[in-house]
């Protein structure tokens, strides 16, 4: 008897002595598995699995391995909030993002302020997304309609002055964004002479893009602004080639992504031009080493080059690690104050996270698809785009006299 409770008591101090593993710190990713976008929102996922499995093995965040749950917004933003709301509800989450649809993300953004839970869009273009949507829990990583419209038009205004354009634009608040900033930027504000029509979104037919098409070739016009993503894009310059268009007329895609341009395939878009804050070639054009790493062991885990969505969803992950190591805790509102300003160097050269829009500022480029031989020496055929110019971020973002003028005509404070 007197054996079995030495044996009892010798057990329960060597369990009380055990380490005991640390709570795995949960983020949840918001993306469209299903619909028009479901392949950049799968590039988000390849490159937050890799950033998490990186972590992990060095330590992960504080001693606690990170643990990704996912969700599928199916591009819809109700289903962007409902899911944003169980993640955080259910999972019990500490931070969320997400989105490739801007109306996606500023849903889900949303319900994660109203559950005190950090919001990062991985993916969101529309200004209103740290514009007149724009909260303190919201901080977009990529850049925006504006940047976009800026860099695109320092090359527009040289390469195309006096053209006739043509906007075909995503009836959302993505498309009203991007056509609203490139015609400012590019001095095409007349619709007269400078027509444009609508797609209908989120379920346009490809009748749709063929009526559109067919009224830019009676138009005349010498640039064609596509102002289309994902399949949508994908499916309408397809119907653009057939019809003769892309020899015709100047095609640009103001946000143009790896991942489109192969589903398009390279002979179809070669000489398309379009606007990003990054590109896997970026890293070796100007040398920067950490960019590297990500493109290698990216192209190596997965036998394709990352996207700008990748990079972005990579990007947040690590941002977040560093916050939390900053400040030594996951409550939302330290956070958000060690985010704001903060500054660093990652995949490219310095960016920063702006304090009064949480938009973060950093160099965006005007890229151009390389002929198919070229695109196809690469190891894994997706040498698709030359960098033809670039624009430092804080002389593409919007000023904060320009910011406060848009949240004034939505009726918003002029602080987040």
């Amino acid at each position: 008897m007197l054996c079995k409770k030495l044996l009892l008591s010798f057990s329960l101090t060597l369990l009380a002595a055990m380490p005991v593993a640390a709570e795995a710190l949960k983020i949840g990713l918001n993306y469209p598995q299903t619909g028009r976008y479901k392949d950049q929102g799968l590039q988000q996922r390849l490159g937050a699995f890799l950033a998490v499995d990186e972590i992990n093995k060095a330590g992960g965040i504080m001693g606690r391995d990170v643990e990704l749950v996912i969700r599928n917004t199916s591009g819809e933003p109700d289903k962007g909030a409902q899911n944003t709301a169980e993640l955080i509800d259910s999972e019990g989450v500490q931070m969320l993002f997400g989105g490739v649809s801007s109306a996606v993300a500023i849903a889900s953004g949303k319900a994660a302020r109203d559950r005190n839970r950090l919001y990062f869009g991985t993916l969101t273009y529309s200004n209103a997304t740290t514009g007149a949507a724009g909260h303190s829990h919201m901080f977009r990583e990529p850049y925006n309609a504006w940047m976009t419209a800026k860099v695109l038009s320092q090359y527009l205004n040289t390469q195309h002055a006096g053209d006739e354009y043509f906007y075909i634009a995503a009836d959302y608040t993505w498309g009203w964004s991007v056509e609203k900033s490139v015609r400012k930027f590019t001095n095409t504000e007349n619709t007269e002479a400078h027509k444009g029509v609508k797609t209908p979104f989120p379920r346009a037919l490809i009748t749709d893009f063929r009526q559109a098409l067919e009224q830019a070739e009676q138009s005349g016009a010498k640039v064609l602004m596509m102002v289309l993503f994902g399949d949508d894009m994908v499916r309408a310059l397809n119907v653009a080639y057939e019809m003769g268009l892309t020899k015709k007329m100047q095609v640009v895609v103001p946000n143009l992504t790896l991942g489109m341009a192969r589903q398009v395939g390279p002979t179809i878009m070669e000489g398309v031009i379009g606007g990003s804050p990054w590109v896997w070639s970026v890293p070796y054009q100007y040398n920067y080493a950490r960019g590297k790493e990500f493109v290698e062991a990216f192209s190596s885990r997965y036998e394709m080059r990352p996207s700008t969505a990748a990079a972005s969803a990579y990007s947040i992950v690590y941002q977040y690690k560093e916050a939390v190591e900053r400040t030594g805790t996951t409550d939302t509102r330290q956070l958000i104050r060690a985010l704001d300003g903060h500054r660093y160097t990652f995949l490219k050269d310095e960016q920063y996270w702006r304090d009064f829009d949480h938009q973060n500022i950093q160099t965006v480029y005007v890229v151009k698809v390389k002929p198919r031989n070229q695109i196809m020496e690469d190891e894994y055929s997706a040498d698709y785009f030359e960098i033809i110019d670039s624009m430092p971020g804080d002389e593409a973002a919007q000023t904060r006299e320009e910011w406060e003028a848009r949240r004034k005509e939505a009726g918003q404070p002029l602080t987040l």
